[in-house]
């Protein structure tokens, strides 16, 4: 059994990621294993955790991946440790809009059965504390609210009086911490300073975070509350076989089985397995780590490479994956990399399979705010001043190298960019919520959209996509 904790906060700004990151780093420099979590789609957060406990950040979506899986993956990705710290999403009920609880951070705090932490920005406010503490524990009997961590607590004098409030409200206070402008990390447009992109002043930030968890929060009391939560009577998910039993993913099983088996039949990855070039570096920082495992658990060899400095594919390629991330911000950078960007065009152009998300929709474009990009897409990007935030319930419009027509997957958007067209002569998805339209790009073996998805949710995808690499690999035709 692992012992877990998930913090969450009354709403969005109360300092969640500061605290739950200074916890798990402040665990690990006990020598405790810790395994990071993050309730929702959040990229940005578990990279942070990563830096803090040396373990893959990794993500809980009731939404995308369905609340029977949560558990499973939770169990997954604690194998082995003493400890997990479950960073929650936005306000401890806020989820999936017109949703109800789904995909809050209550919901998955019911499905792990671990007790909760309130983080509380205390900054303008004395004894109404007690009132908002009292609120959140007595709304739903099934989450238990273990403690409170008191945030942004100004002097002596105001933790006294929040303590005495508190006091009657039968929610012990497990920690107070002070203002710390060190422990501040930089925001901008999509929120977070991913950590590729700072790692020296990342590591301070982490560590100055430990430092005020130490001194501001009992490890003991927190410890022995994680210590209490019950044994989980679930299964942990494993990568391997997970598509068994899927709806649409019959052709990808036994594909995937024989080429995990017997290799594709011309020379490429160690064992003849098919290469899949991952996009990686400061400016495609958004993946799952869940997608790696797929990929490798049906029998691709996984490559990472940088767009900003790998000037070739890695040797072998035989896919392309390219997530999320910040092309917006090294658009200068990225266009300069001319050998690579025609080497992505000419793969692309060869039928290849290219997976391409958010982030890669836009490299994949002709130009980003003017500068060049691939040009694999008939199709130019800008910035925009709109944010396109929320989950998507979509449904595949076109056959690709992802999924058949008419395959249903959940996955989320979050970008301030537009492309235009916003979607080709075969769209990749037809997007249900909030407003009815086609979205996205298929072409040959390219499948580009502002989806993000976690296939972990729908196994399936990375078994078609390695499928493909395979039939490619081994001299066939792709499947259309």
């Amino acid at each position: 059994m692992v012992a877990r904790l998930v913090i969450a906060a009354p709403s969005s700004g109360a300092g969640k990621t500061t605290v739950a990151t200074g916890l798990m780093a402040a665990f690990a420099g006990r020598g405790l294993a810790v395994s990071p979590h993050k309730v929702g789609p959040d990229y940005i957060d578990p990279g942070y955790h990563a830096l803090a406990t040396g373990r893959p950040g990794r993500n809980l979506d009731a939404y995308m991946c369905g609340t029977g899986l949560v558990a499973p993956l939770f169990e997954h990705g604690a194998r082995g440790c003493d400890l997990a710290v479950v960073e929650g999403v936005m306000g401890l009920y806020d989820g999936a809009a017109d949703q109800g609880e789904l995909a809050s951070t209550a919901q998955v705090s019911k499905l792990l059965r671990a007790p909760v932490v309130l983080v509380v920005d205390a900054s303008s406010q004395s004894r109404s504390v007690a009132a908002l503490v009292h609120g959140f524990a007595s709304w739903d009997p099934e989450v238990r609210i273990g403690g409170v961590i008191l945030n942004k607590v100004a002097t002596d004098r105001h933790e006294h009086l929040l303590r005495e409030a508190l006091g009657e409200s039968g929610v012990p206070v497990l920690g107070v911490l002070r203002r710390a402008p060190a422990v501040a990390t930089p925001s901008r447009h999509l929120g977070l300073v991913p950590v590729a992109e700072r790692q020296a002043a990342a590591v301070e930030a982490v560590a100055a975070q430990a430092e005020q968890v130490r001194a501001g929060c009992d490890l003991e009391a927190l410890l022995a509350l994680a210590r209490s939560a019950p044994e989980l009577s679930t299964e942990a998910w494993e990568p391997h076989g997970s598509w068994a039993g899927t709806s649409w993913g019959a052709d990808a099983r036994g594909a995937a089985g024989a080429g995990a088996a017997a290799g594709p039949r011309s020379a490429g990855g160690s064992g003849g397995r098919p290469v899949v070039a991952v996009a990686g570096g400061a400016a495609f920082t958004f993946s799952y780590a869940e997608h790696t495992e797929l990929l490798r658990a049906a029998g691709a060899e996984v490559v990472s490479f940088d767009p900003l400095r790998d000037e070739e594919l890695p040797e072998g390629t035989s896919g392309l994956v390219i997530g999320g991330g910040f092309p917006e911000m090294y658009g200068a950078e990225l266009s300069a990399n001319e050998p690579l960007r025609r080497a992505v065009a000419a793969l692309a152009a060869s039928g290849a399979p290219v997976a391409a998300e958010c982030a890669g929709l836009l490299y994949l474009a002709r130009s980003l705010d003017g500068t060049p990009m691939c040009g694999v897409l008939d199709a130019d990007a800008r910035m925009s001043e709109r944010l396109t935030l929320g989950y998507r319930d979509a449904v595949a419009v076109s056959d690709s190298v992802l999924a058949p027509a008419g395959a249903r997957l959940r996955g989320h958007e979050f970008h301030r960019t537009v492309v235009e067209p916003g979607a080709g002569a075969r769209a990749a998805w037809g997007l249900r919520q909030p407003e009815r339209r086609v979205e996205g790009f298929v072409q040959g073996g390219v499948h580009a959209s502002y989806v993000h998805t976690h296939w972990a949710g729908s196994p399936e995808v990375a078994a078609r996509f390695v499928e493909h690499c395979g039939v490619r690999h081994g001299g066939g035709e792709h499947r259309r």
